[in-house]
């Protein structure tokens, strides 16, 4: 039997920093976009170039690898033709390999917030389809608000999908924008829909306003649509969108879906999915949901004994599919086996082989808890937990040893009688047995330190040019001043590779001492290899 194929469309970069106290970096967009092309999407929409710097930035070159890079924006506006539009020219010239209109499909909306008719609303989407497709890019069109504008104007709705289609979209995207249609109801409207598109160029946006943004886009698939448009843990304005963490899992791994359709997502990078997952969360700086299905810490947990019992014959009892299948772990005392899974993954993306029955792979997963239990989280500090698989494996290299570091802030006027804040760092490093000590001021001890240290690594300075710290995160693990600190470093090089480490301390400068000392580390062992 032949599957039918269904695309996966990712807006965390752009619909999913619309949550409230999420803010997206330049850094962060690049990041995540690796994070995601990796996982096997068809697209990835990384936000709405010409709208503001950030996202002029991220679309002046292509930033994935496997899927499309889709731009988003809207439509020519009223009174302006395509060629002077200059947010059309923003996204029809960017290096994106898609465009996404928005587009009112609620004849209400169209009205009263644009202020022009539903006539003139559907020129203009003719015409910026058409303005993006006669540049070689695909075109999608959002249609905004469809659901309710369905149910308020049935024929405007299907007009506004006959017009994107007739201009030469490539998908047609339903938009549950409120968030408050129901499973049946997308079910039966989408049905219509069929009457006059094909579900291969229909889309469901769905938002989780009534907690059913996954069921709904389910729904969807069920009556015929092949697309689905989410994010990453459920980001999103409101109460969030289609939580694509969740749909992945279920369209893969659960027959009613698996038996009917195929996706880009392999058995090998569904098992990323809890990676995936927890690293964005450390992106974000924020602790992971553990009550998240799939993929949270206590999805495949138990606590009562007969259950654990019953699991330690057939897992199946308490399990709906198998932990690993997602990456993730089983959490109960009946086996050291748990997790080991994980860790052979995780050595796999760093081309290290370990069997399973290694005594090694046993002290490593030890070594991970250990630290993990002090605070330490390796989901989104990889080249940290590469340096530590190396340390264990006993291949290591020693390049440099700091014997000592000490920083200073002070605060004091300058000469124009201005109060200015001083950072000050000592370093002394031993490199194969000489001596170095350097002093830099900075702007804050972590700066200060990061340079000090680049200052004078001997024989190593060279190597360490291209290095640059370009974010820094810290998260305070348990309340009070006197609480644990982790520290989330990222850096990168002339080849582009990024990477992160981790330090964690009860005290923030040492903890981004040593996040800082694995960065320099893992530099100098890539020239190595």
């Amino acid at each position: 039997m032949t599957k039918e194929r269904l695309y996966l469309f990712d807006t965390t970069l752009r619909d999913g920093a619309q949550t409230t106290g999420v803010e997206f970096s330049f850094e962060d967009k690049i990041a995540i976009a690796g994070l995601l092309d990796g996982l096997g999407l068809d697209y990835i929409e990384g936000g709405y170039p010409g709208a503001n710097v950030v996202d002029t930035a991220l679309f002046s070159e292509k930033r994935t690898t496997n899927a499309q890079f889709v731009a988003f924006g809207m439509t020519r506006r009223a009174g302006r033709s395509v060629e002077n539009d200059p947010g059309i020219a923003d996204l029809v010239n960017c290096s994106a390999d898609a465009v996404c209109y928005v587009s009112k499909a609620w004849d209400h909306q169209v009205k009263l917030a644009l202020g022009i008719s539903t006539k003139e609303n559907l020129k203009s989407l003719a015409e910026s389809v058409a303005a993006a497709v006669s540049k070689g890019k695909e075109a999608f069109v959002d249609c905004e608000h469809f659901f309710d504008g369905y149910k308020a104007n049935r024929a405007y709705a299907l007009d506004c999908v006959r017009t994107a289609l007739g201009a030469g979209a490539r998908w047609v995207v339903l938009c549950d924008t409120n968030g408050g249609t129901m499973p049946s109801e997308i079910e039966e409207i989408v049905a219509d829909v069929l009457s006059v598109a094909p579900g291969d160029r229909l889309g469901i946006h769905a938002h989780d306003d009534t907690g059913q943004a996954v069921a709904n886009s389910l729904a969807a698939v069920r009556a015929g649509v092949r697309q689905i448009q989410g994010t990453l843990n459920g980001l999103g304005e409101r109460c969030g969108n289609a939580n694509l963490v969740t749909l992945i899992p279920t369209l893969v791994l659960k027959p009613v879906f698996a038996e009917k359709f195929e996706t880009g997502i392999t058995p090998e990078r569904l098992q990323t999915l809890t990676h995936v997952s927890r690293a964005f969360d450390e992106f974000l700086n924020r602790a992971p949901n553990r009550q998240a299905p799939y993929v949270g810490a206590a999805a495949f947990a138990t606590k009562a004994g007969i259950h654990a019992s019953a699991i330690a014959k057939d897992p199946s009892t308490y399990e709906h599919v198998a932990p690993e299948s997602v990456g993730n772990e089983r959490a109960i005392m009946v086996s050291q086996q748990a997790g080991k899974s994980n860790l052979l993954t995780a050595l796999k993306r760093f081309g290290i082989a370990m069997d399973k029955t290694d005594p090694l792979l046993d002290k490593l997963l030890r070594q991970v808890k250990e630290r993990e239990a002090r605070g330490y989280s390796y989901d989104g500090a990889e080249a940290s937990f590469y340096l530590l698989t190396r340390k264990l494996l006993g291949t290591l290299p020693s390049f440099f040893d700091v014997t000592s570091y000490r920083t200073a802030i002070e605060r004091r006027h300058n000469a124009r009688g201005d109060l200015v804040t001083v950072c000050e760092a000592v370093v002394k490093i031993d490199v194969d047995g000489e001596m170095l000590m350097s002093v830099a001021e900075g702007n804050g001890p972590v700066n200060a330190l990061d340079l000090a240290m680049r200052k004078d690594l001997g024989k190593y300075s060279a190597r360490i040019d291209d290095l640059e710290l370009v974010d820094y995160k810290v998260r305070i693990l348990d309340g009070g001043t006197g609480a644990v600190t982790r520290v989330l470093i990222e850096s990168r090089d002339a080849s582009g590779e990024r990477w992160f480490t981790v330090g964690v301390s009860p005290n923030i400068v040492d903890a981004s001492f040593e996040a800082l000392y694995e960065s320099f580390t893992y530099k100098l062992m890539k020239m190595d290899s």
